[in-house]
This record gives structure tokens, C-alpha cells and sequence, in this order.
């Protein structure tokens, strides 16, 4: 397998991704890098190749959420017997409206239009003080499916239902289990190889240079997750500063996985200046996620 990543892969801000592989093709969907009265939906990328991308905008129909005035952010997406689940962010509860938080949405195609699932926001109150935002669904080897979300240094865990209308309580009778790691902050995302669970999360300020990529290993998908180690910072880069919110790639023909994040150019001052970017994420002899490197270019041929 042969491609050129060229960092950022599109000179538009864009922020937030999520990376899935679906229908032979590579999408990343992501936010508008705007104020948050400006992000009014979302847009995916789209490419057969990881060289050559395609944008594809307002992906979702927002006639089904007529209360998400502002702030339509944060996507996470998965498929399920055939058609594919979409979970964004709406407003900024409670700071601007009464009415918002996470959304669901659905579409028999991966790249929209998404259509309201619910009449209402699938999360739209504050649990363990986690604030509704930043969701990661994660479908289980089993098809169990996960929803991990939280910002204002909270992250909670629930379990979808099977027509992912709402939630079902583990076994201890919890909905909304809190699994809150040290050091976290937003941007929650989940890997599993093998039987280990690898949980990854945001610590910093997402505006400036001390955003970073934390990750801990368990052997449960709700944890316990008791120990951070930083998988991407600024560093001692000169290339960019400040890079968070990160999805993954896996490229099985080769075992490789990628880093999909956004990034900040040090030369543009303006915390909504956020570009995508992938690099790789390799693992060391014992299962760990080494430190992602920062490049503007590179070459996969393997």
C-alpha cells in the first residue's frame, strides 16, 4: 500500500474529526473551525487513496433540530444493520440556550443527508458533570454499542439500545457511568486491539499550544482508565502547536494505524485557526501507542 499524506490535507479550518473506513473509502468528518454562532453543520472528507480528498458539505438536514441555533459541532458516526448513526454536539448548553446537547440523526449512506432520529437531543442535561458534548460512539467486537462524550473535565459511558433511540443500564443499573481519566478534558475516542481497549482523550486548552492527546490501556471499555501517558503534544515541534481531538485510521492489509487530528499553524493567531492533519501512530513491541510525530509530508509504501 502506497500514499502521500500532504498535512494539513485541506487549507480550510476545520476541526474535531472523526475517521471511519466505509464503502471502500476513507471519511473524516468533521467540525467547522468557526465562532460558534457561525457552525451552523458539518462537513466529511472523503478519498479512496488518503491523497486526494473530496469535500462534501451540510451533511446534515437541519430541519429535524430546529432548536440548534448555534454550535453544531463534535461528530462521531457508526453503522448498524446497514444504516449509519450520527451523533453531534448542538449549542453550548447552558451558556446560550435551554434546548440542546447531543443529537441523533440517520442516513442509509455514510456521507448524509443525516435526518433527526428523535424529536428532541438524545443527551440534553448534564450527568455527573460531564457537559453534553464531544460524543464517540464505539461498536464492540459482541456489536455492543458505546457512547462516550463529556466536556468541563467529565466523561461518561452509556450503552445504546438496539435502535439507538436512547440507553440501556449496565448491570450495576448506571446509565450514565461516569470513567473520567486523569487529565482529561474533552475529545474522548476509543481503539481496540485485541482484547485491550485503548481510551484516548484531549487535556489542555483547545485555543493554544498545551492541547495534547492522552491515552490509557484497559481491559474493559469502561475502564478502569487510572494512568495517562501524552501520545501527541506540541513538543519541541516547529511545525505546529496545540494538537488534539483525534480519531484513528487502521490499515489492516498492513497493521498500520493513523493519528487524525487538527492542529494549529503558530504563524496564524486565532484559536479557531484549526487544520487537519494525519500522521502515523505506531505501537512499540509491548502494545503501546508510541509518540505521534507532526509532519507537514510523508510517505506510507508498505
Amino acid at each position: 500500500m502506497k500514499f502521500t499524506i500532504h498535512n494539513p490535507i485541506d487549507e480550510g479550518w476545520y476541526a474535531d474529526p472523526e475517521a471511519r473506513f466505509y464503502e471502500g473509502k476513507y471519511i473524516i468528518y468533521v467540525t467547522h473551525s468557526q465562532p460558534f454562532d457561525d457552525q451552523h453543520n458539518h462537513s466529511c472528507f472523503v478519498s479512496e487513496d488518503l491523497t486526494h480528498w473530496e469535500k462534501i458539505e451540510n451533511i446534515i438536514d437541519m430541519e429535524g433540530f430546529p432548536w440548534a441555533k448555534c454550535a453544531i459541532w463534535a461528530p462521531t458516526i457508526e453503522e448498524k444493520n446497514g444504516k449509519y448513526y450520527y451523533i453531534f454536539a448542538s449549542n453550548d448548553i447552558p451558556h446560550k440556550s435551554e434546548v440542546g446537547g447531543l443529537e441523533i440523526a440517520v442516513s442509509d449512506s455514510p456521507t448524509g443527508p443525516f435526518k433527526a432520529l428523535l424529536d428532541r437531543p438524545l443527551v440534553g442535561e448534564f450527568h455527573n458533570g460531564a457537559q453534553p458534548i464531544d460524543a464517540h460512539l464505539f461498536k464492540d467486537d459482541d456489536g455492543t454499542m458505546y457512547l462516550y462524550y463529556g466536556g468541563w473535565k467529565h466523561c461518561n459511558v452509556c450503552k445504546m439500545n438496539d435502535d439507538m433511540t436512547g440507553f440501556v443500564p449496565f448491570e450495576d443499573g448506571e446509565i450514565f457511568k461516569e470513567i473520567t481519566p486523569p487529565d482529561y478534558v474533552e475529545g474522548p475516542c476509543m481503539m481496540k486491539r485485541g482484547d485491550k481497549y485503548y481510551f484516548m482523550w484531549s487535556a489542555g486548552n483547545w485555543s493554544n499550544g498545551t492541547y495534547r492527546v492522552n491515552t490509557c490501556i484497559a481491559d474493559s471499555p469502561c475502564g478502569p482508565f487510572k494512568e495517562a501517558s501524552t501520545i501527541l503534544s506540541t513538543g519541541d515541534s516547529t511545525i505546529a502547536t496545540g494538537p488534539g481531538h483525534n480519531g484513528f485510521l487502521y490499515l489492516p492489509e498492513t497493521d498500520q494505524y493513523l493519528m487524525v487530528y487538527h492542529r494549529h499553524n503558530p504563524a496564524i493567531k486565532d484559536g479557531n485557526a484549526r487544520f487537519l492533519c494525519i500522521d502515523r501512530m505506531d505501537l512499540d513491541d509491548n502494545g503501546n501507542i508510541m509518540p505521534v510525530k507532526m509532519t507537514e509530508e510523508w510517505e506510507y509504501d508498505e
